[in-house]
């Protein structure tokens, strides 16, 4: 059995990955009712000996999900009874000083992210420094947001932290010479409507610098800098949990 990379259905192209919304037009048994209109990722693209094209999918809210997919119940649909659904949209966001040594992780870490094949509905964006722009982007309408900062975890320089910030009690404010994202998230909600859910990837700096300092330092210290390849991966495992997270969970 041959499997394609992808096929074409309504003029989008849809891959392992892909969300769609199921319509199937094989007749009204127990299955066609119970899946009619759920929302649901495609696994897998099957060709059969007789060359018909069939989509392997799974349903979002399928408990099998919820322990890594390998339980999980698998459907095949004819791409004619499939509707693609455009891919959601999350917003990578470097944040940070370039010449305050370690500060600068997290706009380094978005330049490598720029420089990958990352799923559709993905944009990085290095905001530097630009607190108020960021708050502004947040209103923009993303499904979700990532964060790239550093920040002392309390842990050894270099780990890598996945945060969810709580906001109750945050004070809006933007910092002059760098970027809190918490105070970040608290001036968007000040600014009004809903907040995505967002994520913080946070590196652990070795060096930290105030802004004080006469001299400026352009360069990541070695462990923070040795963390640049596995948060790499640290986001791009995010962004695949991201992309095909069941709709009717993701936070409003």
């Amino acid at each position: 059995m041959r499997r394609p990379a992808s096929v074409m259905v309504e003029g989008t192209e849809l891959r392992c990955g892909s969300r769609v919304r199921l319509r199937p037009r094989r007749g009204a048994d127990v299955f066609d009712i119970a899946l009619a209109g759920r929302l649901a990722r495609v696994e897998a693209i099957e060709e059969d000996t007789e060359g018909s094209l069939h989509l392997v999918v799974s349903v979002d809210d399928d408990p099998g999900r919820d322990v890594g997919g390998a339980l999980a119940h698998r459907f095949f649909f004819a791409p004619d009874e499939v509707e693609p659904l455009p891919p959601r949209r999350i917003l990578v966001a470097g944040i940070g000083n370039v010449f305050l040594a370690d500060d600068g992780f997290g706009v380094a870490l978005a330049e490598r992210l720029a420089a990958r094949a990352l799923p559709a509905g993905v944009a990085v964006v290095d905001y530097g420094i630009r607190g108020m722009d960021l708050a502004y982007a947040l209103g923009e309408g993303w499904d979700a947001v990532v964060l790239l900062d550093a920040a002392p975890t309390g842990r050894a320089a270099g780990t890598l932290s996945v945060i969810e910030p709580e906001l109750d009690g945050v004070q809006p404010a933007i910092d002059a010479h760098g970027m809190d994202p918490v105070k970040v998230l608290g001036l968007a909600r000040a600014l009004g409507g809903p907040l995505p859910r967002t994520l913080v990837v946070a590196c652990a700096p070795e060096v930290v610098m105030t802004g004080e300092e006469e001299d400026v330092v352009a360069e990541l210290s070695p462990r923070v800098a040795a963390a640049l390849d596995p948060a790499v991966e640290l986001v791009e495992s995010l962004l695949r949990d991201l992309t095909s997270a069941p709709e009717e969970v993701r936070p409003s």
